[in-house]
């Protein structure tokens, strides 16, 4: 599956098109529902469009999605690790000795048709800056072509959120009023979807995106709670989790994640009496569904010590 918008709505535009441009857009669509987005004939279709109308912007997310898909290639790769950027394996062995192996579908992306695919999205994006879902189109793009080393998408979402937060831009993104509310959900997606890649430079991607919002949203539960994820997981810092686990909820005492996750932290950082403090928490303002097993493992701890 495809990130968060690269897959997102290719027909969508405000303008009404002239009749010659919905003709090449309803015939793009036909081709791309049976042959896909690198068919046969697509590109000569595109071709004969732009030729007719170069003005609309369908063109260009259409050569974007025909390029990057040209562009990629998927082989079948061995590693020793149960996850491998974010994925799991799609087959399983052993070897001759024993040892686990497995077995991973790994995207490559040719260089020259991806920067194709570049040139035509950074086109589009010229033509309608406000169009958000432009913008993440192109996110996704890099997201994919850099694997596990997303510094370009990094480069690209923190420009995007300087931008969001400077006002200068009444924004677009189809079907969606696009408000702080919607934009920090899709913040969070790509700083979920750095987290899960599980490399350092992704880890440093989603420290640094979850960094960024901050500069805006100070008392944003949700990016502070990433940063004690990217302590707890990415460093080992026990105590540096802790305390942005406690800045969330400082702010909000009932915050699931962060109380769960204070639970985890103490128990590996081997503080058993901090474990009995957020196991208390959870049992009085946790979800009805984990007060009982927070309390079964108080009681237990307190039997115990």
């Amino acid at each position: 599956m495809l990130p968060v918008a690269l897959a997102a709505s290719f027909f969508c535009t405000a303008e009404a098109q002239e009749p010659s441009t919905e003709r090449f857009a309803e015939r793009y669509s036909l081709l791309v529902s049976r042959l896909g987005a690198d068919g046969v004939g697509i590109e000569t279709l595109l071709n004969a469009w732009e030729a007719e109308d170069s003005s609309d912007v369908r063109l260009y997310t259409a050569r974007f999605n025909y390029y990057f898909a040209k562009s990629r290639s998927s082989s079948v790769v061995t590693k020793p690790e149960r996850k491998y950027l974010g994925t799991d394996p799609v087959l399983h062995l052993k070897d001759s000795t024993g040892a686990d192996v497995y077995y991973f579908q790994e995207y490559s992306y040719d260089d020259s048709l991806f920067s194709m695919a570049a040139t035509a999205i950074d086109k589009a994006i010229r033509m309608h800056p406000e169009r958000l879902d432009i913008r993440l189109m192109k996110a996704d793009g890099l997201y994919c072509y850099e694997k596990g080393s997303p510094d370009m998408t990094y480069a690209l979402l923190a420009g995007l959120i300087d931008e969001y937060y400077s006002g200068k831009t009444a924004w677009q993104y189809p079907d969606n009023e696009v408000n702080d509310e919607f934009f920090k959900s899709l913040v969070q997606q790509y700083c979920a979807m750095f987290f899960n890649l599980g490399t350092a430079n992704a880890y440093d991607a989603f420290r640094m995106l979850s960094e960024k919002m901050l500069e805006y949203e100070k008392n944003d539960t949700t990016f502070m709670a990433n940063l004690g994820s990217y302590m707890l997981v990415a460093e080992k810092n026990y105590k540096g989790a802790l305390k942005w686990y406690n800045k969330v909820l400082k702010i909000n005492p009932s915050d699931y994640a962060a109380l769960k996750n204070c639970i985890i932290t103490s128990r590996q950082f081997r503080n058993t009496k901090l474990e009995k403090k957020y196991l208390s928490m959870m049992a009085s303002n946790g979800p009805e569904s984990e007060r009982q097993s927070a309390r079964i493992r108080l009681n237990a701890l307190e039997k115990n010590y």
